[in-house]
């Protein structure tokens, strides 16, 4: 009724501005909503993106290994409740830590350096950069200290106040899983089957705890080649709890770089975990296994675009979450 009412009155001076103030009376019911964007703290915190890259570097420089653990640990935050950070949050008496869930419990790493990371920005921006951001950022400096990809990641995510054990058992992939239940999890955030190959090969770097890949090696399946096996039992023994955090890397070949010998290892049988092999076991996956295995810029510039859209799930933006002060807690 107001809408008409201003309309009717402007229409005796001129019919623009019953457009322009139609126009705004719109705007100012439409509903506030924050979108991510890779220039959000260029005017609030200049120098967060370069504190983050100072201290991922440092942390890699120190340890490679640390590089694979970084961007498993943005995959696991964004694949339970969105990319919010809740990985990060500490058992606690109001919240059942995500850790605590098999596919990262005692291999989830790299809590420390996100919070070593959040510590430095906290000191020149206190209270305006997210640990969901920080955690995405170090995702992407961590490839490109290996070697791997670089890519926009954009910002603006909030923290969110409480963390989903049961969504991190129901929804973070297993080592066992099959090729169509694997497809199925990345299908249900928005992530295509060539999406998912993509983002597996970053398994190009990092390790494996030797009960991961114990049942593979002991089988005497047709999908692992003889010797690989072999090599593999040395450090991990058949009897079950006997050496089970024996690491072993992921690719034999470049264990320490971002590489495309991830795809190569499994077309020769020699993909350490079962949910490794099966993306290259006679299913739909295999053709793009091949390409990425020929082709490290195409697997590259994939890696890179499936990277951002794991990186837009569910992000909490504007007024909703916080910004934590510590990554671990939310008071």
């Amino acid at each position: 009724m107001g809408l008409v009412a201003v309309c009717s009155r402007s229409a005796s001076r001129s019919s623009s501005a019953c457009i322009i103030v139609t126009m705004w009376l719109l705007l100012a019911y439409m509903p506030c909503e924050a979108y991510l964007s890779s220039t959000f703290y260029d005017k609030m915190c200049p120098s967060a993106l370069n504190t983050i890259r100072t201290s991922i570097r440092t942390a890699v420089s120190r340890e490679r290994r640390m590089a694979a653990s970084l961007i498993r640990l943005h995959f696991h935050d964004c694949f339970v409740q969105g990319c919010d950070a809740s990985i990060l949050l500490d058992e606690a008496a109001s919240t059942t830590s995500e850790r605590n869930a098999r596919q990262n419990l005692n291999s989830a790493r790299g809590f420390n350096v996100i919070e070593a990371a959040k510590s430095q920005v906290e000191s020149i921006c206190p209270g305006v950069v997210s640990c969901a951001d920080i955690l995405a950022v170090a995702a992407r400096d961590a490839s490109v200290a290996v070697g791997g990809p670089t890519w926009t990641v954009k910002l603006g995510r909030r923290d969110s106040t409480s963390a989903s054990l049961s969504q991190a058992e129901t929804d973070l992939p297993r080592f066992t899983d099959g090729l169509e239940k694997i497809i199925s999890l990345f299908d249900n955030k928005g992530l295509s089957a060539r999406d998912m190959v993509a983002l597996s090969g970053s398994h190009t770097i990092g390790q494996a705890q030797c009960v991961t890949f114990r049942d593979r090696i002991y089988n005497n399946a047709s999908d692992i080649d003889a010797g690989f096996a072999s090599t593999r039992k040395r450090r991990c023994p058949t009897n079950a709890r006997d050496g089970d955090s024996n690491l072993a890397p992921l690719d034999l070949v470049t264990p320490n770089s971002f590489d495309n010998n991830y795809f190569k290892n499994l077309i020769q049988r020699k993909g350490l975990l079962e949910s490794d092999q099966i993306l290259f076991s006679g299913g739909s996956t295999d053709s793009i296994v091949s390409e990425y295995s020929k082709s490290p810029a195409t697997f590259n510039s994939d890696f890179a675009s499936a990277m951002v859209k794991m990186g837009d799930i569910d992000p909490l933006t504007g007024s909703s979450g916080v910004i934590r002060k510590l990554c671990s807690s939310i008071n």
